[in-house]
């Protein structure tokens, strides 16, 4: 599957109908789009730690959340009411308070559902922090 919007357009996108996302400044950068994925670059602030000073659960699920949206988006098109059905995630290691990369796989992509895998690490892709699945529903056109 090709993707049908630039790194440029989902941004432009995000900005436009989810401001919100970057109220403290932008912390969500889409890096990378390919066929049937989507890597984001998250840099938390202290507003993302817990204690321990680590990066929270709810950081790491939204960056997975962001990031799955993005790559729906990407091979969709700019479809604003493409919304999350579902989203498992398992915390495997505790993430330093550095940048953080999510990178979101297509696994299905149909005309009402989309099914995501997201592996979500710091420095070495092969040492996850956390790995979830998402489900989005897509509306009809």
């Amino acid at each position: 599957m090709q993707p049908v919007m630039t790194i440029e357009e989902v941004h432009q996108f995000l900005e436009t109908d989810f401001p919100q996302i970057h109220t403290d400044g932008r912390v969500f950068t889409v890096t990378d789009i390919t066929p049937g994925s989507v890597s984001t670059r998250f840099d938390p602030s202290k507003r993302h730690l817990r204690p321990g000073g680590t990066v929270s659960g709810p950081a790491l699920f939204t960056l997975a959340d962001v990031t799955a949206y993005a790559a729906v988006l990407a091979h969709i098109g700019p479809v604003a009411l493409a919304v999350t059905t579902s989203l498992n995630i398992n915390f495997l290691r505790l993430p330093k308070p550095q940048p953080t990369t999510c990178t979101c796989r297509i696994l299905k992509l149909g005309k009402r559902l989309a099914v995501i895998d997201a592996a979500i690490f710091q420095e070495n892709p092969a040492e996850l922090v956390a790995h979830a699945t998402a489900t989005y529903s897509i509306p009809p056109r």
